[in-house]
Protein backbone atom coordinates (compact mmCIF):
# COMPACT_ATOMS: atom_id res chain seq x y z
CA UNK A 1 0.00 0.00 0.00
CA UNK A 2 1.13 3.45 -0.14
CA UNK A 3 0.15 6.97 2.33
CA UNK A 4 -3.28 7.94 2.00
CA UNK A 5 -6.02 9.98 4.27
CA UNK A 6 -8.65 8.27 5.67
CA UNK A 7 -11.36 10.62 6.59
CA UNK A 8 -14.82 9.44 8.52
CA UNK A 9 -17.57 11.40 8.73
CA UNK A 10 -20.61 11.73 10.67
CA UNK A 11 -22.99 12.88 8.13
CA UNK A 12 -23.65 12.90 4.19
CA UNK A 13 -23.00 16.63 4.78
CA UNK A 14 -19.61 15.99 6.30
CA UNK A 15 -18.70 13.45 3.76
CA UNK A 16 -19.83 15.61 0.40
CA UNK A 17 -17.42 18.13 1.48
CA UNK A 18 -14.41 15.81 2.60
CA UNK A 19 -15.15 14.48 -1.27
CA UNK A 20 -14.66 18.08 -2.56
CA UNK A 21 -10.72 17.63 -1.38
CA UNK A 22 -8.19 16.59 -4.80
CA UNK A 23 -8.39 13.14 -5.57
CA UNK A 24 -10.90 11.67 -2.87
CA UNK A 25 -12.78 8.81 -2.95
CA UNK A 26 -15.61 7.33 -1.25
CA UNK A 27 -14.94 4.67 0.58
CA UNK A 28 -18.11 1.73 1.44
CA UNK A 29 -16.99 -1.40 2.48
CA UNK A 30 -13.60 -1.43 0.44
CA UNK A 31 -14.41 -4.93 -1.03
CA UNK A 32 -13.27 -3.80 -4.55
CA UNK A 33 -11.31 -0.29 -3.76
CA UNK A 34 -8.61 -1.59 -1.25
CA UNK A 35 -7.91 -4.52 -3.56
CA UNK A 36 -7.59 -2.28 -6.89
CA UNK A 37 -5.77 -0.05 -4.42
CA UNK A 38 -2.93 -2.75 -3.75
CA UNK A 39 -2.78 -3.73 -7.09
CA UNK A 40 -1.95 -0.31 -7.32
CA UNK A 41 -4.66 0.33 -10.22
CA UNK A 42 -6.12 3.23 -8.32
CA UNK A 43 -4.36 5.69 -6.40
CA UNK A 44 -6.51 8.08 -3.94
CA UNK A 45 -5.26 10.67 -2.16
CA UNK A 46 -7.94 10.52 0.40
CA UNK A 47 -10.49 7.73 1.04
CA UNK A 48 -13.94 9.22 2.43
CA UNK A 49 -14.92 6.36 4.96
CA UNK A 50 -19.33 5.90 4.66
CA UNK A 51 -19.30 3.48 7.66
CA UNK A 52 -19.97 5.39 10.38
CA UNK A 53 -22.94 7.61 8.94
CA UNK A 54 -25.49 6.30 10.40
CA UNK A 55 -28.23 8.10 8.58
CA UNK A 56 -27.22 5.90 5.22
CA UNK A 57 -27.62 2.74 6.48
CA UNK A 58 -30.96 0.45 6.57
CA UNK A 59 -33.70 -0.69 5.53
CA UNK A 60 -37.53 0.56 5.20
CA UNK A 61 -40.47 0.00 3.06
CA UNK A 62 -43.52 2.59 3.13
CA UNK A 63 -46.69 2.57 0.11
CA UNK A 64 -44.62 -0.31 -1.96
CA UNK A 65 -41.62 1.08 -1.68
CA UNK A 66 -38.17 -0.18 -0.18
CA UNK A 67 -35.70 2.42 0.56
CA UNK A 68 -32.53 1.07 1.35
CA UNK A 69 -29.31 3.56 2.86
CA UNK A 70 -26.32 3.45 0.55
CA UNK A 71 -24.15 2.17 3.48
CA UNK A 72 -26.46 -0.53 4.04
CA UNK A 73 -24.21 -4.18 3.96
CA UNK A 74 -25.31 -7.02 1.95
CA UNK A 75 -25.95 -8.95 5.42
CA UNK A 76 -27.99 -6.40 6.68
CA UNK A 77 -30.17 -6.25 3.46
CA UNK A 78 -30.47 -10.24 2.70
CA UNK A 79 -32.00 -9.84 6.63
CA UNK A 80 -33.92 -6.67 6.75
CA UNK A 81 -35.76 -7.08 3.26
CA UNK A 82 -36.98 -11.05 3.58
CA UNK A 83 -40.17 -10.18 4.13
CA UNK A 84 -41.32 -7.27 1.75
CA UNK A 85 -39.00 -7.88 -0.91
CA UNK A 86 -37.99 -11.87 -0.96
CA UNK A 87 -36.22 -11.40 -4.41
CA UNK A 88 -33.61 -9.01 -3.27
CA UNK A 89 -32.94 -10.08 0.32
CA UNK A 90 -32.21 -13.50 -1.98
CA UNK A 91 -29.77 -11.94 -4.34
CA UNK A 92 -27.85 -10.09 -1.48
CA UNK A 93 -27.70 -13.40 0.75
CA UNK A 94 -25.72 -15.07 -2.59
CA UNK A 95 -23.34 -11.97 -2.85
CA UNK A 96 -19.95 -13.43 -2.26
CA UNK A 97 -19.02 -15.33 0.78
CA UNK A 98 -20.00 -14.01 4.73
CA UNK A 99 -16.83 -11.83 4.80
CA UNK A 100 -18.21 -10.01 1.86
CA UNK A 101 -21.33 -9.79 2.84
CA UNK A 102 -20.99 -8.19 6.18
CA UNK A 103 -18.48 -5.29 5.36
CA UNK A 104 -19.44 -4.90 0.88
CA UNK A 105 -22.28 -1.73 0.96
CA UNK A 106 -24.88 -1.47 -1.71
CA UNK A 107 -23.91 1.85 -2.27
CA UNK A 108 -20.14 0.96 -3.05
CA UNK A 109 -21.23 -1.64 -5.66
CA UNK A 110 -24.04 -0.07 -7.45
CA UNK A 111 -21.40 2.76 -7.51
CA UNK A 112 -18.62 0.40 -8.73
CA UNK A 113 -20.88 -1.47 -11.45
CA UNK A 114 -18.97 -4.29 -12.08
CA UNK A 115 -20.30 -6.13 -15.20
CA UNK A 116 -20.58 -9.51 -13.25
CA UNK A 117 -22.35 -7.13 -9.71
CA UNK A 118 -26.05 -8.73 -8.58
CA UNK A 119 -27.79 -5.49 -7.76
CA UNK A 120 -27.96 -3.64 -10.82
CA UNK A 121 -30.37 -6.54 -12.15
CA UNK A 122 -32.57 -6.17 -9.25
CA UNK A 123 -32.22 -1.86 -9.81
CA UNK A 124 -33.17 -2.26 -13.28
CA UNK A 125 -35.72 -4.92 -13.01
CA UNK A 126 -37.57 -3.08 -9.84
CA UNK A 127 -37.27 0.10 -11.84
CA UNK A 128 -36.01 1.57 -8.82
CA UNK A 129 -34.11 4.98 -8.60
CA UNK A 130 -30.73 5.99 -7.26
CA UNK A 131 -30.67 9.12 -4.62
CA UNK A 132 -27.54 10.81 -4.45
CA UNK A 133 -27.03 14.00 -2.35
CA UNK A 134 -27.99 16.41 -5.05
CA UNK A 135 -30.59 14.57 -7.21
CA UNK A 136 -32.35 11.76 -8.11
CA UNK A 137 -31.38 9.40 -11.15
CA UNK A 138 -33.97 6.90 -12.60
CA UNK A 139 -31.93 3.17 -12.69
CA UNK A 140 -32.76 3.41 -16.35
CA UNK A 141 -30.43 6.11 -16.59
CA UNK A 142 -28.18 5.24 -14.10
CA UNK A 143 -25.97 2.40 -15.83
CA UNK A 144 -24.45 3.96 -18.67
CA UNK A 145 -21.84 0.91 -19.80
CA UNK A 146 -18.65 -1.32 -17.69
CA UNK A 147 -17.79 0.53 -14.97
CA UNK A 148 -19.81 3.63 -15.68
CA UNK A 149 -22.62 5.37 -14.42
CA UNK A 150 -24.51 8.67 -14.73
CA UNK A 151 -22.69 9.99 -10.92
CA UNK A 152 -20.46 12.93 -11.05
CA UNK A 153 -17.21 13.86 -9.29
CA UNK A 154 -18.04 14.08 -5.47
CA UNK A 155 -21.53 12.69 -5.92
CA UNK A 156 -22.53 9.98 -2.88
CA UNK A 157 -25.29 7.46 -2.85
CA UNK A 158 -27.06 8.18 0.30
CA UNK A 159 -30.34 5.86 -0.87
CA UNK A 160 -31.56 3.54 -3.43
CA UNK A 161 -35.02 3.12 -3.38
CA UNK A 162 -36.89 -0.48 -5.04
CA UNK A 163 -40.55 -0.09 -6.51
CA UNK A 164 -41.61 -4.01 -4.98
CA UNK A 165 -43.13 -5.70 -7.85
CA UNK A 166 -46.06 -8.43 -7.02
CA UNK A 167 -43.20 -11.20 -7.78
CA UNK A 168 -39.60 -11.54 -8.09
CA UNK A 169 -36.83 -13.92 -7.82
CA UNK A 170 -33.12 -13.72 -8.95
CA UNK A 171 -31.10 -16.35 -10.38
CA UNK A 172 -27.39 -16.40 -10.84
CA UNK A 173 -25.41 -19.30 -12.56
CA UNK A 174 -22.17 -18.11 -10.63
CA UNK A 175 -18.18 -19.06 -11.45
CA UNK A 176 -17.61 -21.08 -8.22
CA UNK A 177 -13.92 -19.24 -7.28
CA UNK A 178 -15.12 -15.73 -7.69
CA UNK A 179 -19.07 -16.49 -6.90
CA UNK A 180 -19.85 -13.39 -9.15
CA UNK A 181 -22.40 -14.52 -12.10
CA UNK A 182 -21.83 -16.02 -15.57
CA UNK A 183 -24.42 -14.36 -15.95
CA UNK A 184 -27.55 -13.35 -13.43
CA UNK A 185 -31.19 -12.77 -14.03
CA UNK A 186 -33.80 -10.58 -11.97
CA UNK A 187 -37.27 -10.90 -12.92
CA UNK A 188 -40.13 -8.53 -11.36
CA UNK A 189 -43.08 -8.91 -11.77
CA UNK A 190 -45.36 -5.42 -11.57
CA UNK A 191 -48.84 -4.41 -11.39
CA UNK A 192 -48.50 -3.39 -15.14
CA UNK A 193 -45.14 -4.59 -16.78
CA UNK A 194 -42.32 -7.35 -15.78
CA UNK A 195 -39.11 -5.97 -16.49
CA UNK A 196 -35.80 -8.25 -16.64
CA UNK A 197 -32.69 -7.58 -15.64
CA UNK A 198 -29.28 -9.12 -17.24
CA UNK A 199 -26.08 -9.46 -15.11
CA UNK A 200 -22.22 -10.79 -16.07
CA UNK A 201 -23.27 -11.05 -19.55
CA UNK A 202 -22.70 -8.20 -21.78
CA UNK A 203 -19.50 -6.16 -22.66
CA UNK A 204 -21.82 -3.33 -21.64
CA UNK A 205 -22.52 -4.06 -18.24
CA UNK A 206 -26.50 -4.44 -17.12
CA UNK A 207 -28.85 -4.53 -19.53
CA UNK A 208 -32.80 -5.60 -19.46
CA UNK A 209 -34.16 -7.99 -21.74
CA UNK A 210 -36.78 -6.28 -23.41
CA UNK A 211 -38.04 -9.28 -25.38
CA UNK A 212 -38.75 -11.42 -22.54
CA UNK A 213 -40.20 -8.47 -20.80
CA UNK A 214 -42.86 -8.63 -23.34
CA UNK A 215 -43.71 -12.06 -23.69
CA UNK A 216 -43.39 -12.47 -19.95
CA UNK A 217 -45.93 -9.24 -19.44
CA UNK A 218 -48.60 -11.23 -21.78
CA UNK A 219 -48.17 -14.70 -19.69
CA UNK A 220 -45.76 -14.75 -16.82
CA UNK A 221 -44.44 -18.10 -17.33
CA UNK A 222 -41.42 -20.20 -18.36
CA UNK A 223 -42.89 -21.36 -21.10
CA UNK A 224 -43.49 -17.87 -22.43
CA UNK A 225 -39.38 -17.12 -23.34
CA UNK A 226 -39.45 -20.79 -24.77
CA UNK A 227 -39.13 -19.46 -28.48
CA UNK A 228 -37.04 -16.32 -27.93
CA UNK A 229 -32.71 -16.52 -28.70
CA UNK A 230 -30.47 -14.14 -27.24
CA UNK A 231 -28.02 -12.83 -29.66
CA UNK A 232 -24.20 -13.56 -28.68
CA UNK A 233 -23.48 -10.23 -29.77
CA UNK A 234 -21.17 -8.37 -27.40
CA UNK A 235 -21.76 -10.96 -24.80
CA UNK A 236 -18.87 -11.49 -22.92
CA UNK A 237 -16.23 -14.15 -23.88
CA UNK A 238 -13.07 -15.65 -21.41
CA UNK A 239 -12.12 -18.28 -19.98
CA UNK A 240 -15.01 -19.12 -18.04
CA UNK A 241 -17.21 -19.26 -21.05
CA UNK A 242 -17.84 -18.28 -25.04
CA UNK A 243 -20.10 -15.27 -26.13
CA UNK A 244 -22.72 -17.84 -27.03
CA UNK A 245 -22.59 -19.77 -24.00
CA UNK A 246 -23.21 -16.78 -21.78
CA UNK A 247 -26.15 -15.98 -24.33
CA UNK A 248 -27.90 -19.30 -23.88
CA UNK A 249 -27.61 -18.64 -19.94
CA UNK A 250 -29.59 -15.03 -19.84
CA UNK A 251 -32.60 -17.42 -21.38
CA UNK A 252 -31.92 -20.52 -18.76
CA UNK A 253 -31.74 -18.24 -15.53
CA UNK A 254 -34.40 -16.48 -16.62
CA UNK A 255 -36.93 -18.97 -16.79
CA UNK A 256 -35.83 -20.35 -13.53
CA UNK A 257 -36.26 -17.00 -12.10
CA UNK A 258 -39.73 -17.40 -13.72
CA UNK A 259 -40.19 -20.58 -12.17
CA UNK A 260 -39.22 -19.74 -8.67
CA UNK A 261 -40.90 -16.26 -8.21
CA UNK A 262 -43.15 -15.66 -4.90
Amino acid sequence: MYDFELVKPKSVDEAVSALAAEDAQPLGGGQTLIPTMKQRLAAPAVLVSTHDIDGMKGVSTDGGVMTVGGATTHGTVAKEAASAFPGLAGLAAKIGDPAVRNRGTIGGSLANNDPAACYPAALLAAGGTVVTNAREIAADDFFEGMFTTALEEGELITVVKFNIPEKSNYQKFEQPASRFPLVGVFVAKHSDEVRVGVTGASEDGVFRWTEAEQALSSNFSAEAISGLTVSADGMIGDLHGTPDYRAHLVKVMTGRAVSAAE
